[in-house]
């Protein structure tokens, strides 16, 4: 059994959402989001804490059910296992954190929308590129794991997006 490494490097935040960038090996994958930093956790509005953790394929639940009937190459939802105080954990599609309750998203590129927000473009785009590097070892029976770095910089982090 082999066992593959990936990351996300959490590189800004403000008060509504974090940047990242998932990596193997060295090369970069896509960028990602996730909701805001908090010290108490808020169900649906903050990231899961930096570490490292075991990924799997979930195959029940209402986001496995859409994505097979989607996509004909897809064998399960990318979960985040064992995440202390949060359940369900997913790598999925979506545009910004909106789209997302505590899981991580994926995007070929973020950008500063109109309303100071960081939003991602081309996220089923990324999602396809990501998903076989992650879901094919895991169906082989090969062990990943998502390795999650905090940002190295706060994003101008006294001010509120849209403000």
């Amino acid at each position: 059994m082999n066992v593959h490494q990936f990351y996300v490097s959490r590189l800004f935040r403000n008060l509504d959402e974090s940047i990242g960038v998932f990596s193997t090996e060295g090369r970069v994958i896509c960028h990602s989001i996730e909701d805001e930093k908090r010290t108490v956790k808020v169900y649906g509005e903050t990231r899961i804490p930096a570490g490292k953790y075991r990924v799997t394929l979930r195959t029940e639940g209402s986001h496995h059910e859409r994505y097979e009937k989607k996509y004909a190459w897809h064998k399960g939802m990318l979960w985040i296992r064992d995440v202390p105080n949060f359940k369900w954990i997913l790598i999925h599609i979506g545009n910004d954190e909106d789209d997302s309750a505590g899981c991580i998203l994926c995007g070929t590129d973020s950008h500063i929308a109109a309303n100071n927000r960081y939003r991602l473009v081309n996220s089923t785009i990324a999602y396809k590129r990501l998903y076989p590097l992650m879901a094919n070892p895991i169906d082989n029976g090969d062990e990943v794991y998502l390795n999650i770095r905090d940002e190295m910089n706060d994003d101008i982090y006294g001010w509120t997006p849209g403000k």
